[in-house]
C-alpha cells in the first residue's frame, strides 16, 4: 500500500515552518579500496528497530540503537513515526536485512558483518542529524573496523 509521504509529512508538521530541504552539492564519497567481498560491512537502517530491554523511538530521538547481529530478528520491536510498520512486523528483513546480510556473508559476497547492526528514525532536523548523530555512528563504525555499510533508509 503506497503511503502519501510528503501529504503526510505536510499535515503532520503543519503548525510548524515549512521545511527547509538539505542542498548537498557534494559527497564525501570513498571508492573501496578491496572487492566487497573481502570487506567488513555494516548495516544501518532508519527503519526504528530496538531490542525489547532498549526504549522505543520517539520523534525527536537522536540516538541509535545497537542490535547485534546474532540477534533473531522475531524479537525485534519497531517503533517508527514516518511509515506504517505492518510489512516491517510481517518481515524485519524489508527495511533491516539482517537475514539476508548473513546469508551474503556465509555465500562469500561480503568478508564479514559488522558487530551490532545499528537502527534509527529519522528526525526530519538536518542539523541534528548531521551535527549529532552522524559524528557519533561513523566513530562507532569506524572503531568496529566497518569498511563499507549498508544504508536502508526509511
Amino acid at each position: 500500500m503506497p503511503i502519501a509521504y510528503i501529504q503526510r509529512t505536510r499535515e503532520r508538521y503543519a503548525h510548524y515552518p515549512p521545511y527547509r530541504w538539505t542542498v548537498n552539492t557534494d559527497a564525501p564519497w570513498t571508492p573501496l579500496g578491496k572487492p566487497i567481498a573481502q570487506c567488513r560491512v555494516a548495516l544501518l537502517s532508519s527503519g526504528g528497530f530496538y531490542l525489547p530491554e532498549q526504549p522505543p523511538f520517539d520523534d525527536r530521538d537522536v540516538a541509535h540503537r545497537r542490535i547485534p547481529v546474532t540477534t533473531p530478528l522475531s524479537t525485534l520491536r519497531v517503533h517508527h513515526h514516518g511509515y506504517r510498520d505492518e510489512d516491517a512486523d510481517r518481515d524485519p528483513n524489508c527495511v533491516f536485512p539482517l537475514d539476508r546480510l548473513h546469508e551474503m556473508a556465509a555465500a562469500g559476497e561480503i568478508g564479514a558483518l559488522v558487530d551490532p547492526a545499528f537502527s534509527f528514525v529519522m528526525t526530519y532536523q538536518a542539523h541534528r542529524d548531521v551535527n549529532e548523530r552522524g559524528p557519533k555512528l561513523a566513530e562507532e563504525l569506524h572503531a568496529a573496523g566497518t569498511e563499507a555499510a549498508l544504508l536502508v533508509p526509511v
